[in-house]
């Protein structure tokens, strides 16, 4: 019997099957491996929140410097972020620049859309930059009634190939360059309510005043210039801003594009500058190596440390399954760990030592910190940062510990699952 001949292939079907391998590889170094700047070694810091190293070295490592004259409002939960930024919509006067990422359908999105044509058509400027992700709607109606009533709507890199991977979480909200909005709510019904229902979610939200405000614009205008090709400024959008209050703001954004690492600097920088208190409440708490040893280190120096992360009605329990397979180092070191019960939890904000905060659109988890583009409220500010712990422990007295006796007698499944879920921990 005659061997077959194996058939060889034509070049043209190697030119193809090369292409393809190509392509496919730009996709994934496009969309999973970051070339951004790392940091991999423990930050140090010989002084304490709040002296003036501390404020130099924040000013000047993140670009946007501390201001004073500011005033942050608390809004919490839906029940209270929802009416005041929809007042704020129909108060303003001349622009709304607005970026954004979860828009689902519903009342609370059909509120806004309505909210926003109105202004757009009574003369206003409107703009918003929509993450494509985060939008169930982007052939819907409230999104023909946004572009129909003229405001000019930019989908954030739906066609990018090599970018669908990078997501604008970014919660940020500007009138008339004087009234900045910025948390962790999205626009959807979930969020509408008081936190204490199974389908209302927790979550925070804050309104700022004073010269910051300009930082916030800033950051929109990072990502609408990227997206639209043209630049918002004058007084319209950069008026001259009188101080509001008291209290030393700084907003800052982190962005892949750029490459930097400012999330995890302010994060790890805090950590290390803290001398009493760490308070973390986060919705997506998934914290790398360098991370888990910061805290571990300031627990070891006296810094009393507790977090408070979702429980069982999170929206995405591979995360508690991963985020749990990292606890038990923190808890064995003495930390503090609580879940949260009465529904699930979104928040995002960091409390150091009663006088410093960082609140936001950041998770503190690989997508947040390497991928999406996110922006952050710092606050100096001894009252609202004990504003804030009494906001923890209220959240606190919701939650149930979880001991290292507890994290141990958790099931075989939920450890196998944990483990493995960590190999796309940056993706969580």
């Amino acid at each position: 019997m005659k061997r077959a001949n194996r058939e060889t292939p034509s070049w043209p079907a190697l030119a193809l099957a090369a292409a393809a391998g190509a392509a496919a590889g730009i996709f994934v170094f496009g969309n999973f491996i970051s070339e951004g700047k790392k940091l991999r070694r423990l930050v140090t810091a010989p002084y304490a929140i709040g002296d003036e190293a501390f404020v130099r070295s924040i000013s000047h490592l993140l670009g946007p410097p501390l201001l004073e004259g500011n005033r942050v409002t608390h809004l919490c939960n839906g029940s209270q972020t929802f009416p005041a930024m929809l007042a704020a919509i129909e108060a303003a006067e001349r622009t709304i620049c607005f970026e954004n990422f979860i828009f689902w359908t519903g009342r609370v999105a059909g509120q806004f859309a309505e909210a926003l044509a109105a202004r757009a058509r009574a003369g206003v400027r409107v703009h918003m930059l929509q993450d494509a992700i985060g939008c169930d709607c982007r052939d819907g109606a409230e999104v023909r009634l946004l572009r129909s009533a003229g405001v000019e709507l930019e989908i954030f890199r739906f066609t990018h190939l090599t970018r669908i991977n990078e997501r604008t979480h970014r919660k940020i909200m500007v009138i008339d360059g004087k009234h900045g909005f910025i948390g962790g709510t999205g626009i959807g019904d979930v969020w509408d309510g008081r936190g204490n229902q199974p389908d209302q979610w927790r979550d925070s939200h804050f309104h700022l005043e004073g010269p910051a405000v300009a930082q916030m614009q800033q950051a929109f205008l990072d990502n609408w210039m990227m997206s639209r090709g043209a630049v918002l400024h004058g007084d319209d959008y950069f008026p001259k801003i009188d101080p509001a209050g008291g209290q030393m703001c700084q907003v800052f954004k982190s962005a892949e594009d750029e490459g930097s690492d400012s999330t995890r600097l302010v994060y790890l920088l805090s950590i290390a500058a803290a001398r009493k208190s760490i308070r973390i409440a986060n919705a997506y708490f998934i914290p790398d190596p360098l991370f888990l040893s910061a805290l571990i280190e300031a627990r070891s120096r006296g810094v009393a440390v507790e977090i408070i992360v979702p429980g069982p009605l999170i929206n995405q329990p591979l995360v508690r399954s991963v985020s749990r397979s990292l606890w038990e180092p923190l808890l064995a070191s003495g930390i503090r760990i609580f879940e949260f019960q009465p529904t699930n939890f979104h928040c995002k904000y960091f409390i150091a030592d009663d006088c410093w905060c960082s609140v936001g659109s950041t998770n503190l988890d690989g997508r947040s910190l390497i991928f999406n583009e996110e922006c952050n409220l710092n606050v100096l500010d001894g009252d609202f940062a004990r504003e804030m712990s009494g906001v923890f422990e209220s959240d606190k007295r919701q939650s149930f510990e979880i001991t290292l006796e507890e994290l141990r007698r958790r099931p075989l499944s939920q450890r196998v699952v944990g483990v493995l879920g960590r190999l796309v921990r940056n993706q969580l």
